[in-house]
């Protein structure tokens, strides 16, 4: 592309500190260096971790920063080295790598990458400099794939390859919501058919659990949530029983442990709330009962015991259990082939001018998933 091995200027909404709306800039986007890749982002959904990161309840996260991980988009150009990608190739950018060499990827029941923001923080690129600049100032990535911006530069272990078939404006739920949520009931919890099932939160996270659930063959999912207006959606999605816990005035774990007998099978915490965590594990049954935690919380957790005592089993998950550069194209192929059908997750579309819009609706608890088109 006539644009290889030069500085591009687009339009990027920076962070420039916790607590203010993004501000839509034009910034320099340097060419990649060996084994990195740029991306020309079509389309990035908002995530409740991008919001976090605004409220600065993610940890070591530095500012400026442009944020946004959950895009897609297609290769501008690439560096030294790269063999996987070339220039024209649909890719989804991962917030969590596969860089294959570490022992978390050496390991076949593992998904996790040392190169993740938990081990080393991603603010910068492996070689520990930006590619991104705004008036003059240095600006950070975000967990290094920062699809708020109209280009970005991803080292090649962290870009997925998909079907050239793909639906940008749909597939970039791939980069986080729908794959989390979706693989932590098939893969984390490895939910069975004919089980009973509870999901805490219906966002695109917690509804895309209900997807997997149904998936696996749950024959109860009980979906959870104070905003009754999520419920229809939930229904549509497989969801058998709708329940506020605004509406009782017991502990929703009570309501669901007498709703089912014993609790349930498996539990679903998709919000990040100390309380919710709590509620979800005690919910289900107090001896085989497996809990998921797929919420990000900035706070710390007290438990009693006896709730895993008696033989429960308290689990998180990472991006839904899946190894990303290998699972990520077979995931797009099977949306392709009509397996599944997330679309009922974007509710809204909108220019990437109104990102501060995006994030409104999300707030108010408005959108399940907005996606930005570039």
């Amino acid at each position: 592309m006539a644009t290889a091995g030069k500085v591009i200027k687009c339009k990027a909404a920076v962070a420039w500190a916790p607590g203010k709306p993004l501000s839509v800039e034009e910034v320099e986007v340097a060419p990649p260096k060996a084994g990195e890749v740029r991306i020309k982002i079509v389309a990035t959904g908002i995530c409740h971790s991008d919001d976090h990161v605004l409220k600065g309840s993610l940890p070591n996260v530095e500012f400026p920063v442009i944020l946004g991980h959950e895009g897609a988009g297609i290769v501008e150009s690439i560096g030294a080295g790269v063999t996987s990608v070339k220039p024209g190739d649909k890719v989804i950018p991962l917030c969590l790598p596969q860089c294959g060499e570490c022992s978390y990827c050496r390991n076949p029941e593992s998904n996790y990458c040392q190169k993740f923001h938990f081990s080393e923080p991603q603010n910068l690129l492996p070689d520990k400099t930006s590619r991104f600049t705004c008036k003059g100032k240095q600006i950070h990535h975000f967990v290094w794939v920062s699809t708020f911006s109209e280009y970005t530069v991803v080292p090649e272990y962290a870009v997925a390859k998909i079907d050239a078939a793909a639906p940008l404006d749909k597939v970039c739920l791939f980069g986080c919501g729908f794959s989390t949520g979706y693989g932590a009931a098939i893969n984390t919890a490895k939910v069975k058919p004919g089980s009973t099932c509870a999901v805490f939160g219906l966002g695109g996270v917690g509804l895309s659990a209900v997807m997997g659930c149904k998936a696996a063959g749950a024959a109860r999912i009980i979906a959870v949530d104070i905003n009754k207006d999520k419920f229809a959606k939930a229904k549509e999605l497989g969801a058998t029983d709708c329940i506020n816990p605004r509406d009782f005035k017991k502990p929703i774990q009570e309501v669901i442990t007498e709703m089912t007998g014993q609790g349930v099978d498996y539990s679903f915490e998709a919000i990040g709330h100390r309380d919710t965590m709590i509620a979800a594990l005690a919910s289900c049954n107090m001896n085989t009962g497996v809990s998921v935690m797929i919420g990000v919380t900035d706070s710390e957790i007290t438990i009693d015991p006896t709730l895993l005592l008696t033989g429960r089993t308290w689990k998180g998950t990472m991006f839904g259990g899946w190894k990303s550069r290998e699972c990520i194209p077979k995931l797009v192929a099977s949306y392709l082939e009509k397996k599944f059908n997330f679309d009922l997750l974007i509710t809204h579309t909108l220019p990437f001018a109104k990102v501060n819009e995006g994030f409104e609706l999300l707030r108010a608890g408005k959108s399940i998933r907005s996606v930005l088109l570039f």
